[in-house]
């Protein structure tokens, strides 16, 4: 590893010598200023993450100095020594960003201990900047996958409303990915730095959600033998999201619907009011709108959420993106399993663009997994699918009495399929169900022709 760089900025010859070379002996390499002009210069040409300066320089204070380094180079610690320190000029340099501030003359072992702190500090701020770094990767809407139009509009709604405090209802089937948008949205959001609180309302009993999302008090039921702090509250300054909102009860809809006018609530069995700082987004695979006429949801919390909505289309809606989505599943599984697949049959790939995906892209997601664990070949094959995959209505190549049907006779049938499928998903549109098909239109023209296609039919 490349040795630590360390510059001393003093205009005493005894201090540079002596301390330069106990840095040395210690195995950092060290380089010397006598001058603010002259430390500004090694600074711009090398690359230090300790400086060492003194306070009283000539011409320019280190005060100065130290003002400069922050200003433009953040992550370098700097460490400011003084034959004559007060406490003042303690205050004072750590206000102005100094790592620590010592008084001549320099104790061996004080500086040693200081620049190892300094170095540790600066190894724990580079790794909390590499997470959140690599969290805003993982959560980013370039970790949701799709070049379908619906997709496109969800990313445009996700960038409109992700730096304000609205409220945000994600619908969509289950395996859609609702938690990764709201992920994204959070990520996205001022608010990236606070935390983000996920509970899925559905997986808790009725007796323990209200606790789990508000808190409760030491006495508040049997089991409760101290105080604890409820999701709503850990959320406090960031963002909470509510899954599966749907299955809440019509006494925690009304606490919910306190919670996101006033952002005010009681823990179980409290008093005292609680306020936080939120931003809510909430989750639901069901028709809230339904709910609302069959009186399992309140009218009054269902306009509070229903501000933006932000639908997620089902994987078979947006079954272009289904290469798409493989590809990027079988990259992140080889990885994870230091498996070596290249890719796709043809014949694999066709199966997986057939079929429904009830599951949705967690379905896709597992389906892959799977296949890359148990494949023995270099590219993913059909036999390499599960059995619900490959027993696809209409798209096996069997004859009615079993026997194999000639390869082009055989492919007919799904193909007609994915082009119904295409025509009834963009309401007819041949040019954009041509797009979506890899194809160009007048080549959809010619098997509409063939397999006798109506645009009429298409669309029912």
């Amino acid at each position: 590893m490349a040795k630590v760089q360390i510059l001393i900025v003093d205009d005493d010859e005894i201090i540079l010598t002596s301390l330069s070379e106990f840095l040395r002996l210690e195995g950092y390499g060290v380089e010397t200023a006598r001058s603010f002009k002259e430390a500004s210069a090694k600074l711009g040409a090398g690359e230090f993450q300790v400086m060492i300066a003194d306070v009283s320089m000539p011409e320019v204070s280190g005060f100065e100095l130290l003002k400069t380094v922050r200003n433009r180079y953040p992550d370098v610690a700097v460490v400011m020594i003084t034959g004559y320190g007060t406490i003042e000029d303690a205050v004072e340099a750590i206000k102005r960003g100094a790592f620590d501030y010592l008084t001549k003359p320099i104790i061996d072992d004080e500086i040693k201990l200081v620049i190892e702190r300094a170095l540790k500090q600066q190894h724990l701020t580079a790794e909390n900047r590499l997470l959140r770094q690599q969290l805003a990767e993982r959560y980013s809407l370039d970790n949701i996958i799709g070049h379908d139009y619906k997709m496109l509009k969800v990313f445009d709604l996700v960038e409109a409303v992700a730096d304000t405090p609205t409220t945000v209802l994600v619908t969509g089937e289950s395996g859609t990915g609702k938690s990764m948008v709201a992920r994204a949205i959070h990520q996205r959001s001022n608010r990236r730095d606070g935390p983000f609180i996920e509970v899925a309302c559905g997986a808790l009993p009725e007796t323990l959600l209200e606790s789990e999302l508000f808190g409760h008090v030491k006495g508040s039921f049997t089991g409760a033998v101290g105080d604890k702090p409820g999701k709503f509250k850990q959320a406090d300054g960031g963002t909470i999201f509510l899954d599966e909102i749907s299955t809440a009860t019509p006494a925690l809809q009304v606490k919910l619907l306190r919670v996101l006018q006033d952002f005010e609530f009681e823990p179980v069995g409290g008093s005292k009011t609680q306020r936080v700082d939120v931003r809510c987004i909430l989750a639901t695979n069901q028709d809230l709108a339904e709910a609302v006429r069959k009186g399992a949801f309140r009218e009054d919390l269902y306009y509070r959420v229903n501000v933006v909505v932000i639908h997620l289309p089902t994987l078979r809606e947006r079954f272009s993106d289904v290469p798409l989505l493989a590809e990027h599943f079988l990259q992140r599984h080889c990885q994870r399993t230091g498996r070596r697949v290249l890719g796709f049959q043809d014949e694999a790939m066709r199966l997986l663009q057939m079929y429904d995906w009830p599951g949705n892209v967690r379905q896709l997601e597992n389906v892959i997994e799977r296949a890359v664990i148990l494949t023995k070949s270099a590219n993913l094959t059909a036999e390499d699918m599960p059995e619900e995959v490959r027993a696809q209505k209409n798209g096996n190549g069997l004859g009615g009495n079993g026997s194999i049907l000639p390869l082009k006779q055989a492919l007919e049938k799904p193909e007609k399929e994915m082009i119904l499928r295409a025509l009834r998903t963009f309401h007819g549109g041949r040019q954009v169900a041509a797009e979506a098909l890899g194809i160009n239109r007048t080549t959809l023209y010619k098997k509409m022709k063939r397999y006798g296609i109506e645009t009429e039919e298409s669309k029912g």
